[in-house]
């Protein structure tokens, strides 16, 4: 029963007009996307209705999936169609494979506009006080689920569902797509691994950019070198700065609006293409590998970014959870070594995603394990760092120090 539930209004389609008021062409079509998204067909239906006067009939088809249904209507004279996609997330989380057929659909009719909506369905409740739980997938054979709270705000935005909520664990948290991304009272873990292991290593950051990141936590934490002089952050989605803004101050700590800061909205890897600045540090601070960022995590994508560094530059992203999704964090590692000299794991547990985690510092001369605590400490100290929770000259060298496990996992 727990699932997602998507709908899209096309109006002023531009292609493929002529399978509107097809529907054998439209029902192959309809398979071949279906197939291509993973999804599982059991059934379908398709039938072309007459036309008023010379103009043609539409077509209302159904496909029956194991994991529920597509369905959809055309309106060849308005060039107008309507989807309405269902999966149940049962035994595994099927909610990417439906975003991706419904953004494969809608690019095959190409409309002048298009309205999506998304719908949670079946959230668990909770038995001893019926307060939803969100639920999210590890991997197919595991999950794990938090108490969301009441909802402070959700908007579908033309990227993503995005969801504001006042946890009782955690305080204000977000999430996107339906994923947990951050939260007020735990955020420390994931912001302070990304940034200070790679920030006080350097000594001297002065120019960063950050793809993603749109909740600002990442630039509040580098905002804290005074060496800092100016941070580029390459969102993709306005809407999550906007919701950030509005409801993450004790995340950014108006680190969004400091004048240090640029917010480049769009593509971040066209940012990457098209710019001539360089930088000290990038980050990627995005959505996981398996999802619309993923073309963000391609060996041809972190050559891009190599060549924007300075030198002494270094590279951060987090890796996913080596225990329960260790195939992406030995590709991803793979492509990491393809293009860098140093590649240095990290690993720690993030309370938010369930799991330990893993990220990684990149670079051709700089090495993270090799800083020692007392030079680290005396970099905190004399960088005047104050309010960290969870970095300090121990962890550093603890977040480096990795389980025989993980160690074989991303053995080059």
């Amino acid at each position: 029963m727990q699932g997602i539930h998507l709908t899209a209004d096309l109006s002023g389609c531009r292609k493929n007009l002529k399978l509107m008021s097809d529907d054998k062409g439209l029902r192959e079509a309809c398979l071949d996307m279906v197939n291509s998204c993973g999804l599982t067909v059991v059934g379908d239906t398709f039938v072309t209705f007459p036309g008023i006067g010379d103009a043609p009939g539409g077509v209302t088809g159904t496909v029956l999936l194991a994991e529920s249904h597509l369905a959809l209507h055309t309106w060849p004279e308005q060039s107008a169609v309507t989807l309405d996609i269902y999966v149940c997330n049962f035994s595994s989380d099927n909610s990417k494979k439906a975003s991706q057929l419904l953004d494969t659909m809608t690019t095959m009719f190409d409309p002048a506009q298009a309205h999506h909506q998304s719908l949670r369905r079946g959230e668990i409740r909770a038995a001893h006080n019926a307060q939803s739980m969100g639920q999210e997938w590890l991997n197919e054979h595991s999950t794990y689920a938090y108490q969301l709270g009441s909802v402070l705000y959700r908007e579908q935005s033309p990227y993503q569902l995005i969801e504001v909520h006042d946890s009782p664990q955690f305080g204000r948290l977000f999430r996107l797509d339906g994923d947990y991304m951050t939260s007020e009272k735990e955020e420390f873990f994931y912001h302070e691994a990304l940034v200070h292991p790679v920030a006080a290593s350097h000594g001297n950051v002065r120019r960063a950019l950050i793809l993603g990141g749109g909740d600002g936590g990442a630039a509040e934490e580098l905002l804290k070198y005074p060496s800092v002089e100016r941070i580029v952050i390459a969102e993709l989605d306005e809407v999550v700065i906007r919701v950030a803004r509005d409801y993450f101050q004790k995340i950014h700590h108006g680190a969004l609006d400091d004048p240090r800061v640029e917010i480049r909205i769009g593509d971040g890897f066209a940012f990457v293409r098209d710019t001539t600045e360089r930088f000290d540090l990038v980050l990627l601070d995005l959505t996981d590998p398996d999802t619309p960022a993923s073309a963000l995590y391609t060996a041809e994508f972190f050559s891009s970014v190599k060549k924007l560094l300075n030198p002494g530059g270094a590279m951060v992203l987090h890796t996913a959870s080596p225990i329960f999704r260790p195939d992406i964090v030995r590709t991803l590692y793979q492509r990491l070594q393809k293009n860098f000299t140093l590649v240095a794991p990290m690993g720690l547990y993030i309370p938010l995603y369930g799991a330990y985690w893993s990220f990684a510092v990149c670079s051709e001369n700089l090495d993270p394990r090799l800083v020692s605590s007392s030079q680290i400490a005396e970099r905190i100290t004399s960088a005047n760092l104050k309010d960290l929770e969870y970095y300090n000259s121990s962890t550093h060298q603890g977040l480096f120090a990795l389980p025989d496990y993980f160690k074989k996992l991303v053995e080059k």
